[in-house]
């Protein structure tokens, strides 16, 4: 447990440390977008690049990883819609099904499920975020859109989901990585040398960030949220999609799907992290009701150090 520990505390702490730094003024709350803009840019595409290079593009597009992920996602985000929608509206009830399928895995899972399993877990995290930011973000969105009476329909809140998607700089910096792993060639020398010391810098920015954009969504949470719904989603997010997760893999590596155990574990783990700290900014840009989604990444990321060191000392991982 102490080697678990001696890898998950570090990535938890940088996010401590945001957090604290935002808590006590030492980061203005309008230095946070210029951080995230050098996250979102510059340090996370680079890394993302320099990781889609080395992996070999089987393994960022493999058909069992996305049907494995794909396929628990449909079942959390209708869970938690068939729960929420009537009590909460549909717009609210969407994204509260994106903050409990969604994961940190850009800012968080990729750095840290590599850290503990080695590099063979960049490729299905990878897919993980692809997904998420294609599909997943883009029919939660779609569906909040749906139920806006001033909006123009489904499939206009559909494409307009989509260009988002599009827009989002880390699927194509993976897309660019793939492209030169397929093509065997590398980056020329000062350009290799630019995008290494970014991508190095990605990792504590990120976390750092991470905490720092948890304590402004704390302050704008606002304290009419209603803890029981927040405590239910986050239990989702921890506990019921990980475990869902899992059993899929199982029931697929079962039904002779070629899904590795090695790939079974990262999808699970990958589960586990808490909640994706840009959900709440996606609420409030579609005027529904960010205080509980922000609460829910908050209280997940909180718990997600116990949770989630916990799952993988009873996994038997030993970090790498």
């Amino acid at each position: 447990m102490l080697s678990i520990l001696a890898v998950t505390a570090p990535f938890f702490a940088l996010v401590a440390a945001g957090y604290a730094a935002g808590r006590l003024h030492l980061l203005p709350e309008s230095a946070i977008p210029g951080l995230n803009v050098f996250v979102q840019c510059f340090a996370l595409p680079a890394m993302l690049l320099r990781l889609a290079m080395a992996t070999p593009i089987s393994q960022l597009l493999d058909p069992a990883v996305l049907l494995c992920w794909l396929g628990a996602a449909a079942l959390v985000v209708g869970l938690v819609l068939a729960v929420s929608w009537r009590r909460a509206g549909l717009k609210n009830a969407s994204f509260g099904a994106l903050v409990a399928t969604f994961p940190n895995s850009g800012f968080m899972g990729v750095p840290l499920l590599v850290g503990l399993l080695g590099p063979q877990a960049a490729g299905p995290t990878i897919a993980v975020l692809l997904i998420d930011v294609f599909v997943t973000s883009s029919l939660c969105i779609a569906l909040a859109q749906a139920g806006d009476a001033a909006g123009h329909g489904t499939r206009r809140a559909l494409a307009l989901a989509l260009r988002g998607a599009f827009g989002n700089p880390l699927p194509w910096a993976t897309a660019l990585g793939a492209l030169f792993s397929v093509a065997g060639v590398g980056l020329p020398g000062p350009v290799n040398v630019l995008v290494r010391m970014l991508a190095e810098a990605a990792t504590p920015v990120a976390l750092f960030t991470v905490g720092a954009v948890l304590w402004r969504a704390g302050q704008r949470a606002g304290h009419g949220t209603r803890w029981g719904g927040v405590a239910a989603i986050t239990a989702v997010k921890l506990f019921v999609h990980p475990a869902l997760v899992a059993a899929l893999a199982l029931a697929l590596i079962a039904l002779g799907v070629p899904l590795s155990p090695e790939q079974a574990l990262v999808l699970t783990l990958a589960a586990a992290l808490p909640s994706a700290s840009n959900v709440p900014l996606l609420a409030e840009r579609y005027r529904a009701d960010a205080g509980p989604v922000a609460r829910v990444v908050m209280v997940s990321t909180a718990l997600a150090f116990f949770s989630f060191s916990a799952l993988v000392a009873w996994m038997g991982v030993q970090p790498g």
